[in-house]
């Protein structure tokens, strides 16, 4: 009994199956067949020129990390050095101004004290 069911649900699924061809059209599975073909081929070119690019990376990177690390050492030097600059200037200037009060004056007497022409008013 056991055989003439199989033998049943075999027919059955031929039958399904041949139904399903009449479906479907061959030309248009082999049309997607060819285009899936065509996607794969750019799909690995595509993946080949990333990893070629990924490895010239790679190599850019080797040569200009040691440039990179040692500017940015100078850099945080050169700023140290600054800082350290106008933190004597500073105290330098605070020294002058106690000393001289009138060596820096403000906003509002500066513009009493220069006496100089605007250069950028047209002339009359």
């Amino acid at each position: 009994m056991a055989e003439g069911e199989e033998a049943a649900m075999q027919a059955a699924s031929e039958e399904v199956s041949r139904h399903f061809k009449t479906l479907i059209n061959s030309e248009d599975v082999e049309s997607i067949k060819q285009i899936q073909h065509l996607i794969l081929g750019r799909l690995q070119d595509s993946n080949a020129v990333l990893s070629h690019f990924n490895v010239y990376s790679e190599q850019c990177f080797a040569e200009i990390s040691g440039d990179f690390s040692r500017n940015t050492r100078l850099l945080k030097s050169m700023k140290s050095d600054l800082d350290y600059i106008f933190m004597k200037l500073r105290s330098m200037k605070s020294r002058l101004k106690a000393v001289y009060p009138d060596a820096f004056p403000d906003a509002s007497t500066i513009k009493t004290l220069d006496q100089r022409p605007d250069l950028e008013t047209p002339l009359t």
